[in-house]
């Protein structure tokens, strides 16, 4: 098994663009003749490391690593330099592709398939694909191992090959060392979706890209999708080929979602929920289910847009609680899934139990038709007391909070209760109104002690609050 018979059936196309990248693009015949051009430099080395941005060049790697029989491993080109040698150090030997390198790979000679450029055989019968560091919101980035079975089980379970319209094209703004865009590059080639690159996020020229390529499917990140709705400030955002926008990477607050719907009057909604370990969506918030929500007079059904959706097919979806016992409907427990997609494996640590469930290390509940609530991460948990606090839970009412854009809720060390509640928000707020606005709405042991204004949050590139920051932060400034 191997990702680049994807890039094989998709060169049957013809000439037309299959990749676009600014005024340059590559049909899926080109692209399969430069990665097998790529893929006899790729054989002499152990890995490809990837660092860069959104390119042309990013599915000639992705694939010619494929063909070569070698790991891609995407860097985060925003990382420090210390951080970046630490990274590289971890593979010795591989070969390092910079931003100045792209332009050649893209390049290099076209040349006819030969069977010296035939994919290489696995150097056992369960090759890797891709290294994938995760983005260490809690801890330091492991290296996640996605083999080639993993993203080709997610493909096959969710795309239909050749199934989009010969107008369909999918914007992709999320960097290519998110998980995000290696699925979005697999499942769009498999359709048949002409794929736009945005080599750097930005809220105006996203919808001027939007307009511009006449794009019907695009995906973002929370952050950039609130950014997107405040450039709009409001109005319609005047897409009118845009017939999907998912969302997904990070938790997605309501109001934001509330106005976006608002700005995309005509486009169908799509909350995808997935982790790095696998490969991409495992449960989606259709469309369908977005309507029922806004529409419905049962409260069950209005809740759900706050859930995550239900299971993709081929995954199953456990709750545990703490001792490990099955949970009912609606009881909060700790997530494990399971299925041919996932992964579960950091550079030879194997994290699936003896019964392939993996555990998501996120806390949530399945209601009675299986959709899926998270409620944060387990990690995340607040002990005060002897009650464990889930922050998401305290973080919701304050983003209902008017004058409220962002929220994060931080236990801290205290001596007589173990940890206390600080809330740190931005926006424009009285401390003691907002205290008041929690302690109405929750109760008194789950009202911050302490709120603290800031103009913004730390946050990686796609979204994801740093946690571990805000705690490093408030533990020294209350010591």
């Amino acid at each position: 098994m191997n990702i680049a018979m994807i890039l094989e059936m998709a060169a049957s196309a013809g000439d037309r663009p299959a990749v676009v990248a600014g005024d340059r693009s590559l049909s899926a015949a080109r692209l399969l003749d430069l990665a097998r051009a790529a893929a006899e430099r790729f054989r002499r080395y152990p890995a490809v490391l990837y660092l860069g941005t959104n390119h042309l060049a990013y599915p000639v790697a992705l694939f010619g690593a494929a063909i070569a029989g070698v790991p891609l491993v995407p860097l985060n080109y925003r990382l420090g330099a210390e951080q970046l040698s630490a990274l590289e150090a971890r593979h010795p030997g591989a070969l390092l592709l910079r931003q100045a390198d792209l332009d050649g790979l893209v390049e290099l000679p076209a040349q006819a398939a030969e069977p010296a450029q035939a994919v290489a055989p696995p150097a056992d019968d369960d090759p890797v694909a891709v290294l994938l560091y995760t983005s260490g919101t809690t801890a330091a980035p492991k290296a996640a191992v996605l083999r080639h079975r993993h993203l080709l089980a997610y493909v096959w379970n969710t795309v239909e090959f050749g199934s989009a319209a010969d107008a369909d094209a999918a914007l992709v703004a999320v960097p290519p060392y998110h998980v995000a865009g290696l699925a979005n590059l697999l499942t769009n080639l498999y359709a048949g979706r002409r794929l736009v690159y945005m080599a750097a996020f930005d809220a105006g020229e996203w919808l001027s890209t939007v307009r511009r390529e006449r794009v019907t499917h695009a995906l973002l990140v929370p952050t950039m999708l609130a950014r997107v709705v405040a450039e709009t400030g409001g109005a319609d955002a005047g897409t009118p080929t845009l017939r999907s926008l998912a969302y997904g990477g990070a938790r997605m607050p309501r109001p934001v979602l509330e106005q976006a719907l608002g700005v995309f009057p005509d486009v169908g909604f799509v909350n995808a929920y997935g982790l790095t370990e696998t490969a991409s969506s495992i449960a989606v918030l259709s469309p369908e289910d977005h309507r029922a929500a806004l529409t419905s007079a049962d409260p069950l059904v209005r809740d759900r847009l706050g859930s995550v959706g239900r299971a993709l097919p081929g995954v199953e979806f456990q709750i545990r609680t703490l001792d490990g016992a099955p949970a009912g409907p609606g009881e909060t427990g700790l997530v494990f899934v399971r299925g041919d997609q996932i992964s579960g494996e950091y550079g030879g640590h194997n994290a699936l139990d003896a019964e392939g469930w993996f555990a998501t290390r996120d806390r949530g509940r399945l209601d009675a038709d299986g959709y899926l609530f998270i409620e944060g991460r387990a990690d995340d948990t607040i002990i005060r007391g002897g009650e464990n606090i889930a922050p998401a839970e305290i973080e919701d009412v304050l983003l209902a909070h008017p004058g409220i854009s962002e929220a994060a809720v931080i236990g801290v060390p205290d001596p007589e209760w173990g940890q206390r509640l600080v809330a740190v928000v931005v926006g424009d707020a009285d401390a003691d109104e907002v205290k008041h606005w929690v302690r109405e709405r929750l109760r008194s042991s789950k009202t911050p002690e302490t709120i603290v204004f800031r103009a913004e949050l730390p946050k990686t590139e796609t979204g994801k609050l740093l946690r571990r920051v805000l705690q490093a932060e408030l533990e020294t400034a209350s010591a």
